[in-house]
């Protein structure tokens, strides 16, 4: 009896294991899509790394701290990836990186559908983003799959009246588990 009663002593300071991830560069591809003289482009950025601690049990614990390299930017027309790294747009130069950080993730009213809230952060102005995600079992690790949209005027990117304000960006980021 005096066992019992210390495990259920110290169970309110046990924590539930979280896992740890890496993203997998290999499989994880970010897109976006945006209107440019009312026709759609789309391109694609690679070069994704970070860590995910997630849970799907236990999502107060779960979080994501996931970069991409911005001058990977592919639209398939060499020139405007240049002319979309420079200054006025990416300034990869200056901002290597484009960064998304967890603040929560939530389930959503949907079976099998997350909620992400967090903050995008593109040539240092960082913004609030929240969209629905899922979240696949796959080779150990995890194939979240999403999509959001920002206004780019919000992040300093183009200058343009040609392009649209506002563009979608698609996830899908797959995990390893994390190498110790």
């Amino acid at each position: 009896m005096k066992y019992i009663f210390f495990l259920f002593l110290l169970a309110p300071n046990v924590k539930i294991c979280v896992a740890q991830f890496q993203v997998a560069d290999e499989g994880s591809i970010i897109q976006f899509k945006i209107k440019n003289l009312g026709l759609g482009v789309t391109g694609a950025f690679r070069g994704i790394r970070g860590d995910v601690e997630f849970n799907p049990q236990n999502l107060s614990e779960s979080s994501f701290d996931v970069t991409i390299d911005a001058n990977t930017i592919n639209t398939g027309i060499d020139m405007r990836d240049d002319h979309l790294r420079a200054d006025s747009y990416f300034d990869v130069q200056q901002y290597p990186r484009i960064r998304m950080v967890s603040n929560k993730i939530t389930r959503s009213n949907k079976k099998d559908v997350l909620f992400f809230f967090g903050n995008l952060t593109i040539k240092n102005q960082t913004k609030p983003v929240s969209f629905p995600f899922t979240a696949e079992p796959i080779n150990g690790g995890y194939l979240f799959k999403g999509s959001f949209k920002i206004n780019r005027k919000d992040f300093d990117v183009g200058g343009s009246s040609t392009i649209s304000n506002e563009l979608e960006v698609l996830l899908q980021v797959q995990t390893k588990p994390l190498k110790r």
